[in-house]
Parts: C-alpha cells; structure tokens; sequence
C-alpha cells in the first residue's frame, strides 16, 4: 500500500492516464480528490473508487481557472484533512497546425492549459503540503520538446519544455522543506489525446516505430510511473524529468 491514507489530487482524471492513476493510487490506499472538466465521467471514476471500499471526491472545473486549482486543495483539506501530493495530469495537445500557421487563441489555450495551470497549481498546493511538513507534487510532461518533437507540435512542445524548467524551479525553491517535485514523460500513450491511433492502423504503427519497444504505452502503465514519484520509494527523487517513453528518446530506426 504505497500511498496507505495520503490524499492525493489527481486532474485530468475523467479518461486516459488520469483515470488509471486513480483507480491505481486508490488501490494503493491513497485517500482521492479527482479534478477535470467532465463532470459525469469524473462522477463514474469516483463511484467506482467509493464502491471498491476507496475514498475519492470528485471536483470538476477547468485546471486554467486559479481558482479551481485552490478548490481543489480546499476539498483535500475537508474530506481528508490536507494535502500529501498531487499528479497534475491535465494537459491538451492543441490545434496540431504548424507553429507559423498557429493561432493567437490555440497559442494561449495549450500555455494556459499545459504550463500556466501548473504554476496555478503550484501556489494552491504547496502551502498545504508544508502544512504536511512535505510531499511530492507530479506533472505530466512529454518526450515533446525535450529529446524530440514532430510536425504541428509546436505550442504543446513549448508548453511542455517550459513545465520542466517550473518543476526544477518548485524543486529547488521547496527541497529544503520536504517537498519533492518531478515531471513525468510518457511516450506515446492510447489515450484519447492519440485517438487516431486507436482508429487507424497506419498511424498506430508509425507512432508505436518511434519506440525502442515497437508499441506505445497502457495508460495504467504511464500511472505506474507516476505512482512511483509519489511513493516514497522516490524518497530521493526531486526536479527530475523522468522519462516512461518506452524507448522514444534513444530510438532511430
């Protein structure tokens, strides 16, 4: 029981790695608040945690409202009497047009979503975890704009390379006081953010030649992963870019 009654904050928690984090770090006796926009798929996950004998509330709203991140923490604090962690999960890839062709409005919607929402999170979350005397804070990054990047990426990318440089930044500004922060970088994951490869055989093979493993990842995979950064069994892990990528990074043919 690697997360025996800590509560954790898990968003983008409705679908995909989010929602497999939770029934996993459930499983693992972590005490749940459950954030994304979804409101009716968010309420399933939680149900399903609840009803397995677990502890999950759910909370939706959108992860680029300050405020929601703030809610969130205030609903850790009510049903579980404070804040152990987070995986801050949620995240967008955008209008997949070119960087010179991108919009003013799809620019600002990925920063506001990927990087921005992060920073959000950071201010609500840290005061309650040293109110905790520490823990671990988790953000979903990518192999996007660190070791490599593809066509029509370009915002989602920088987004993700700038979240990097936050965690290092909330990594050393928070250390000191028992707080660890870390970037998680899954390749790629059959969520609904890869759709098309789960509907077309062509891009699924091409997507899944891009890693030393020839396949992409189970999203319970990636929330292994992230489960491992909220243990304590990363007890000497902060400001880290840790790569679950299956390989991307090192592969070239």
């Amino acid at each position: 029981m690697l997360l025996q009654d800590r509560s954790i904050i898990i968003t983008g928690a409705s679908s995909g790695i989010g929602a497999a984090a939770a029934l996993i770090f459930a499983a693992q006796g972590a005490r749940l608040v459950l954030g994304a926009r979804r409101a009716d798929m968010l309420s399933r996950i939680a149900g399903q945690i609840n009803q397995s004998n677990g502890h999950a509330v759910a909370v939706a709203g959108d992860v680029c409202d300050p405020e929601y991140a703030q809610r969130l923490v205030d609903a850790a604090r009510e049903a579980y009497g404070g804040l152990d962690g987070a995986f801050n999960n949620a995240g967008t890839v955008g209008s997949g047009a070119m960087v010179a062709d991108t919009e003013n409005a799809d620019w600002a919607e990925v920063l506001a979503t990927n990087l921005t929402a992060g920073f959000h999170a950071v201010r609500a979350q840290v005061p309650a975890l040293r109110e905790r005397g520490g823990g671990s804070l988790v953000f979903t990054g990518t192999f996007v704009g660190h070791t490599a990047t593809l066509p029509g990426m370009g915002a989602y990318a920088a987004s993700k390379a700038g979240l990097v440089g936050l965690v290092q930044a909330i990594a050393v500004e928070t250390g000191s006081e028992g707080i660890r922060a870390n970037v998680l970088m899954p390749g790629g994951t059959m969520t609904e953010m890869a759709k098309d490869a789960a509907t077309n055989p062509e891009t699924a093979a091409f997507i899944a030649g891009l890693h030393a493993l020839k396949r992409m990842a189970q999203p319970q995979e990636i929330a292994n992963a992230a489960l491992f950064l909220l243990s304590d069994l990363s007890s000497f892990v902060t400001g880290s870019a840790m790569l679950a990528d299956g390989g991307n990074s090192i592969a070239k043919v």
